[in-house]
């Protein structure tokens, strides 16, 4: 008789299993799969209205010393390279649009479309940090990099501020200084978001080549897509404040 339930079990577990049984996308304290989609929506809302107060805090800071301290931040931003922060402007545009044709891939189940759009945000965003890195080298290359060996003489013209001859007014290099903390800490937290977001798409390209959001589950993708956008956004404010200073020739 035992022998007899046992494989009457296994049948029943491989006949299951022949007719691809699908178990419920949504987590036991869930009711519906919806109920599920719309509980981790709003918590990436709440979360991204932290990360709104947190550059929003840096934002504030920037503006209040900038407006102090105009014409020191207005040199010092004219030895941004406008050339570069465009470059990775159209980067992230464009890692941005490759994001949405990702989402939009996993709402239509197009498996093989939506990994290659999450591969080629990924190939964008480490284009991004190499801009980056190539522009961080060059600040350290000249002294521009707040610190004991930091060096405001060579791009800091006196006429700016209304001085007619050397020497410099003493404070003018703690002021210029003043503008590079700012740069790095807004630039340096953006591209830490950044590190974070190609950590998790290297997730998701592994989930979604295993066919995880090819069967109508996408929340995670579309998470993901407000968070990448998030990023985007926050440097599409920074290009501007940051490099683009009463930008002049020369």
């Amino acid at each position: 008789m035992a022998n007899a339930i046992a494989t009457a079990h296994e049948h029943d577990a491989h006949h299951a299993h022949d007719e691809h049984v699908v178990l419920p996308q949504h987590l036991h304290h869930f009711e519906t799969e919806e109920q599920q989609r719309e509980a981790g929506t709003f918590g990436m809302w709440l979360f991204l209205l932290t990360e709104i107060m947190f550059f929003g805090g840096m934002f504030f800071a920037y503006l209040l010393y900038r407006n102090w301290y105009n014409p020191a931040f207005v040199a010092a931003s004219n030895q941004l390279s406008v050339k570069l922060g465009a470059i990775n402007t159209a980067i992230l545009i464009t890692s941005g649009y490759a994001m949405a044709l990702g989402v939009y891939a996993a709402e239509v189940r197009k498996k093989q479309m939506l990994v290659w759009t999450l591969i080629a945000t990924t190939i964008f965003g480490f284009a991004f940090l190499g801009v980056k890195t190539v522009e961080y080298k060059e600040k350290f290359e000249k002294h521009h990099v707040p610190g004991a060996s930091f060096d405001v003489k060579e791009f800091v013209n006196p006429a700016a501020f209304g001085l007619k001859e050397e020497p410099l007014a003493p404070d003018m290099a703690q002021k210029t200084q003043i503008f590079f903390v700012l740069y790095f800490a807004m630039t340096g937290m953006h591209a830490l978001h950044m590190i974070i977001g190609l950590a998790l798409l290297f997730w998701l390209i592994y989930r979604a080549n295993r066919g995880d959001f090819s069967s109508g589950y996408v929340a995670p993708i579309e998470n993901f897509g407000l968070y990448w956008h998030f990023v985007d956004i926050v440097w599409i404010f920074l290009f501007p404040l940051l490099y683009l200073i009463n930008k002049h020739v020369g």
